[in-house]
């Protein structure tokens, strides 16, 4: 018996040094034999569920994990590593709760501490997961991650140079470490410190989020430096649609440079941005690309410019929507009885500042009325608004109508004002040159800056931003009384004081 108990030992410790050095088929191959010889060891399941964590499969980490926990209940690092495959499921309560119960085991276990303030950030909990973050280096001062995190939370409380002394911190004890030099960048960014933030913001081809969009073209990389007169370089999109909405300006400056430019963009936007200035051809991501001399990507065009905020190229309108595309939306719009009013409510539940930006429809479909008329922007709704959709008739939604991007732009079009969540279609509304209002969170994305109504980047745009964190109320109760100046005073009456709140992530 004791022979084979040290078996299975030795057997898990070869797993973890070829876990350790992540060559985890191997790994994964050992414990499952482990598992062939001893079906309920504790140690052997939690390995592999931390596996399946690691390559996303956390539906299956929870399940081993917890399988493990009931053989083992007390060991905080299954606790641990149980409460994050629960915080990549969404299941926030759940984590957070997995994180305390480690706690009380081992309460100086630092990696909980630092995992437990994540969760809390997420969940919009600033103060507590500081306090968390804290904590952990109280107990490991050379702690660079919980040092990185600490800067996240402190931008979210816009105390910015706090947060860029965190990440400053985090640089000092490990040099190369991404995440403090990504997330420096967008805070130096955010508060207009363009020079050093455009600079740092290259770092983001080491992120994991933007690995993806890498592309490794023979052709040499221009940012700037090289005399590109004659020679041909390939603009490519290499982020969200709306990143590829506000960066594509640059392919006029680029083409000023006596350069031929390929505009290289996502299938849904090619057909909108087929004839912008500058570009002699635009093709979708996928189709073969014609020979060419040098390669950007578009959100590497402001280091190459060496843009500040007073510099922005902000020619308006740079897009346009096709006089065809119009003359059918307006058909589908019908007799103009009010001023319409485009509304966005919600962005792609995947972007990992969604439960900051996005909002419930029923926040927006008050400012409904006999003086405006509301029509929705988005072509999908998310389950919990589609009845709100359904039973409000006053808000005109084409859903999967809008094929593309060409179409939302006709609509778009056709609106007196677009009021908007932090959203692709805003970032379109101010390529367009449409009056936009963009609702923004306490501590909004980079691009937006701080404590400024309007945007160096959309001279049309005026931005409505949260007073505290969560406080969409009181940005809703703005939207209201400057539309009642615009077009009216009958709007529909404000949410009542005791409707639910919009909810936090669980």
């Amino acid at each position: 018996m004791q022979s084979e108990q040290q078996t299975v030992a030795q057997a898990i410790q070869v797993g973890l040094e070829h876990h350790q050095a992540g060559r985890l088929a191997e790994a994964e191959r050992i414990y499952q034999r482990v598992l062939e010889v001893d079906p309920n060891n504790p140690d052997a399941l939690h390995l592999l569920g931390v596996i399946a964590h690691q390559v996303g499969k956390n539906e299956i980490s929870c399940q081993l994990i917890e399988k493990a926990i009931r053989y083992n209940p007390s060991n905080p690092y299954f606790l641990n590593n149980r409460g994050n495959a629960l915080q990549a499921l969404k299941r926030y309560g759940e984590a957070l709760a997995s994180y305390d119960k480690a706690l009380t085991i081992r309460a100086d276990y630092a990696d909980a501490l630092n995992n437990r303030g994540t969760t809390l950030r997420v969940l919009n909990r600033y103060e507590e997961a500081l306090a968390s973050y804290d904590k952990a280096l109280t107990i490991n001062p050379d702690f660079a991650e919980a040092l990185g995190n600490r800067g996240l939370a402190l931008q979210e409380l816009k105390r910015f140079e706090e947060a860029l002394a965190s990440y400053r911190k985090a640089l000092t004890i490990e040099p190369d470490y991404v995440p403090a030099h990504w997330n420096e960048s967008l805070c130096r960014l955010l508060i207009g410190d363009f020079e050093r933030g455009w600079e740092k913001y290259e770092w983001r081809w080491k992120c994991d989020h933007v690995l993806p969009a890498t592309r490794n073209f023979s052709q040499p990389l221009w940012l700037g430096k090289e005399d590109i007169t004659g020679k041909t370089i390939l603009l490519h999109a290499e982020q969200g649609l709306g990143d590829t909405i506000q960066f594509a300006r640059y392919a006029q400056a680029v083409a000023q440079k006596c350069a031929k430019v390929i505009l290289e963009v996502e299938p849904t936007l090619r057909s909108l941005l087929s004839e912008i200035s500058g570009a002699y051809k635009v093709l979708s991501r996928g189709e073969p690309l014609p020979e060419f001399d040098f390669h950007c990507p578009l959100l590497s065009l402001p280091l190459a410019f060496n843009t500040r905020p007073e510099t922005i190229p902000a020619t308006i309108p740079y897009l346009g929507a096709r006089a065809a595309v119009v003359k059918r939306w307006e058909d589908n719009l019908g007799k103009r009885n009010a001023p319409r009013v485009g509304i966005v409510w919600s962005g792609l539940s995947a972007n990992v500042n969604d439960h900051k930006r996005s909002i419930a429809l029923s926040r927006l479909a008050g400012l409904a009325g006999p003086s405006v008329r509301l029509v929705s922007l988005q072509n999908e709704v998310r389950t919990e608004d589609e009845k709100a959709l359904a039973t409000n008739k006053q808000i005109l939604h084409f859903g999967s109508e809008l094929a593309d991007f060409s179409d939302t732009a006709a609509l778009v079009s056709l609106m007196d004002l677009v009021v908007s969540v932090d959203t692709s279609v805003a970032h379109l509304a101010g390529a367009l040159g449409k009056p936009v209002w963009i609702l923004l969170p306490f501590a909004p994305d980079w691009r937006w800056m701080v404590d400024r109504e309007d945007s160096p980047w959309y001279p049309t745009a005026r931005l409505f931003r949260q007073p505290k964190i969560g406080d969409w109320d009181s940005v809703i109760h703005k939207v209201r009384q400057e539309l009642s100046k615009c077009f009216g005073s009958d709007l529909q009456p404000s949410r009542p004081a005791d409707a639910p709140s919009e909810q936090l992530p669980e």
